[in-house]
């Protein structure tokens, strides 16, 4: 999984500079309106609370966030669908691409153009996503052996610490009760969303094919209908 986490930090990072210019709020303003579709109480709708939460971290306005979920009643906006796109990228790493859009004609063009530009190529549907699994990641900030047996008796399936952090996956559909979980202990949540994690992550060793391979996820991120981008890829170089 270090792969993985690798990229998801770079992600963070990111996420962190693009709010800066405003480009963070229109993918979670998307997440929240899709999510919303559920139901509009967040106390009711798990999905629609950690978008919520998202949006409060990276300092998204009350404004902007109560229009994303107004979006539901309004029949005059444009209607979002969420589609998810395989592909495959330099080194024959798996990438799953995650978007919401108001016109998918726009979004696969853009999609693929990312992907072919910078080494890749789209994939079958199915043919990479068996190798991931759904699950529910939670990053707290607190490490250490009481850490990880609070978090293990929450019940989490595997704890990861990395760095000066520890990551936390779930069962999809136990997400948000673990999460209560551990703030409840008194741990200090971070993140919590659901991610595509690799069951076998594909070693990247060479310096040069790492670099390729961190472009076109960084140019699939930036296409503005995707709101995630996962791969299988471990950079151990």
């Amino acid at each position: 999984m270090a792969g993985h986490n690798k990229w998801s930090k770079i992600k963070r990072d990111k996420g962190v500079n693009d709010a800066k210019r405003g480009a963070v709020f229109t993918r979670i303003g998307n997440q929240i309106a899709i999510a919303a579709r559920s139901g509009t109480d967040p106390d009711m709708n798990p999905a629609l609370a950690m978008a919520i939460e998202k949006a409060r971290q990276a300092n998204m306005p009350k404004d902007n966030i109560q229009r994303s979920i107004d979006r539901v009643a309004d029949k005059s906006a444009a209607a979002l669908e969420e589609i998810t796109y395989e592909g495959y990228g330099p080194g024959g790493v798996g990438i799953i691409i995650e978007t919401a859009t108001d016109n998918r004609n726009r979004t696969l063009p853009e999609v693929k153009t990312a992907l072919v530009k910078n080494g890749g190529r789209i994939a079958d549907a199915g043919s990479v996503m068996f190798q991931f699994t759904r699950k529910g990641v939670i990053r707290v900030t607190e490490t250490g052996e009481d850490t990880l047996m609070t978090i293990l008796e929450a019940g989490a399936e595997d704890v990861v610490e990395d760095g000066d952090e520890t990551l936390v996956y779930t069962d999809q559909k136990d997400l948000m009760k673990v999460r209560a979980s551990l703030k409840g202990a008194g741990l200090t949540v971070t993140d919590a969303e659901l991610q595509y994690v690799p069951n076998t992550p594909v070693a990247i060793s060479d310096q040069e094919t790492a670099d390729k391979v961190m472009r076109v996820l960084d140019v699939l991120d930036d296409v503005d209908d995707v709101v995630n981008v996962h791969t299988n890829a471990d950079f151990v170089v």
